[in-house]
């Protein structure tokens, strides 16, 4: 990221901000799954698969930045919990490809309603209306910024 020293010391205060509570959000977010039983790299990867589609363990790797190994273990544990298929590659019966199961797919749904339950209360519980009108205006704007 490019310094950019004309920048306004309270919009540099802004920043370290928002980057801090995004964060602490992120990680209360985290606190509510699945009852703890996942870790956030098993969470992860569950959300890939949900989002992007069926892969093999070398590309689930790169896309989480870990080694095999540790993709291979990540991915043991899924599995033994029921939350994965794996099947050869058609075009390549040396790979196999990985995917969620029904109950994978299940556990993706459940724990995104959960944090959106979760996260619902808290609005309603912790804001007025003006407050929560406050940070709905705000979300396109941060949408835009983290789309940059």
């Amino acid at each position: 990221m490019p310094e950019h020293p004309s920048v306004p010391p309270r919009v540099a205060e802004s920043a370290g901000w928002i980057r801090g509570v995004v964060g602490q959000l992120h990680r209360r977010l985290r606190q509510v799954d699945n009852a703890e039983i996942l870790t956030p790299t098993q969470t992860a990867v569950l959300n890939r698969l949900h989002r992007e589609g069926p892969g093999t363990q070398a590309e689930l790797a790169a896309a989480e930045h870990v080694r095999q190994q540790s993709m291979a273990a990540t991915l043991g544990v899924l599995d033994s919990l029921g939350y994965l298929n794996r099947t050869r590659d058609p075009a390549d019966g040396r790979r196999v490809v990985i995917s969620l199961s029904d109950l994978g797919a299940k556990t993706v749904i459940g724990i995104r309603q959960h944090r959106d339950e979760w996260l619902a209360a808290a609005l309603t519980d912790e804001l007025t209306e003006d407050e929560l009108e406050t940070v709905r205006r705000a979300l396109p704007l941060l949408q835009r910024i983290a789309q940059r």
